[in-house]
């Protein structure tokens, strides 16, 4: 089926509105690669016909299908491991100083933002149970959102195969914290229940979220327009506690957002605290 530049338009307005991923003429053959099989299922004539299909009121599941087609799921524990270095050795044991009051422990909440298939927030769970010996005992939850419907439900699932065990975990890691099971490897009760899940779209208000000590939304918005890029954190400092923490892409700056986002540097991690009054100066 030939893609003309009206296809491409309309998709590319159809995708932006959905999930915020700014799309082009170049990624033609993105368009093609990922969507041609829905085109051809819907018995469609054209993708500007998909998008008109999508956008009638109630067409819940074919929107739902387009989202998990163009939206990249590529993840895998402890991507990028610094990060979750800074966490363990720098973020947390500072939260846990400042609010260690009364000998109570303190609440911490951790929003792993754009989360695909799960395994960033179990990394930031395990990487907390290393922290902290007996963190059951411990007022620690951490929430793990994305768009997409498929990734939510596997990722509540808590069953990973055995090449994505691999990716990112170590042997011992993978003993400790797995257990056999049909399809690969389950993730085990005490880190799985400082974990929930939601479906959320990023381009939504969040605000009912509530406040959160860290946030991590890494390798999304640079898929971003940059408008919409700025008001997405922009809006996630609202979300975050007065001396909470906000972790992005390493790829990824936000020095051009504002003055309150001046980089911290850390286990060779970079992340912002945009909220502290000392960021204002």
């Amino acid at each position: 089926m030939q893609l003309t530049s009206a296809d491409i338009d309309a998709v590319c307005e159809l995708v932006e509105d959905l999930c915020g991923i700014a799309l082009d003429g170049s990624k033609s053959y993105l368009i093609e690669s990922r969507l041609a099989h829905i085109v051809k299922r819907e018995g469609l004539e054209s993708y500007a016909d998909l998008v008109r299909r999508a956008q009638v009121p109630g067409a819940n599941s074919l929107v739902a299908d387009v989202i998990d087609a163009i939206t990249t799921n590529e993840t895998l524990f402890f991507r990028d491991r610094s990060p979750f270095e800074a966490l363990r050795h720098k973020v947390v044991p500072e939260i846990i100083d400042a609010r260690s009051t009364g000998g109570r422990s303190p609440r911490i909440r951790i929003w792993s933002a754009a989360c695909s298939t799960g395994q960033e927030p179990y990394s930031i769970a395990i990487a907390l149970s290393q922290l902290i010996p007996d963190i059951e005992k411990w007022n620690i939850s951490i929430l793990g959102t994305d768009i997409s419907d498929a990734c939510i439900a596997k990722a509540r699932l808590g069953v990973f195969a055995e090449h994505e065990i691999t990716r990112g975990l170590t042997p011992e890691f993978k003993s400790a914290h797995f257990k056999p099971c049909e399809g690969g490897w389950k993730i085990n009760d005490n880190i799985r229940q400082l974990v929930s899940f939601q479906n959320r779209n990023l381009l939504d208000p969040f605000a009912a979220l509530g406040k959160f000590d860290v946030i991590f939304c890494r390798n999304v918005a640079i898929y971003f327009s940059h408008h919409k890029r700025t008001d997405l954190f922009l809006r996630l400092t609202n979300s975050l506690a007065t001396d909470g923490a906000l972790f992005v892409g390493s790829s990824e700056s936000l020095a051009d957002i504002g003055p309150q986002f001046t980089p911290l540097h850390h286990c060779r991690s970079v992340y912002y605290e945009p909220n502290r009054i000392s960021c204002f100066a």
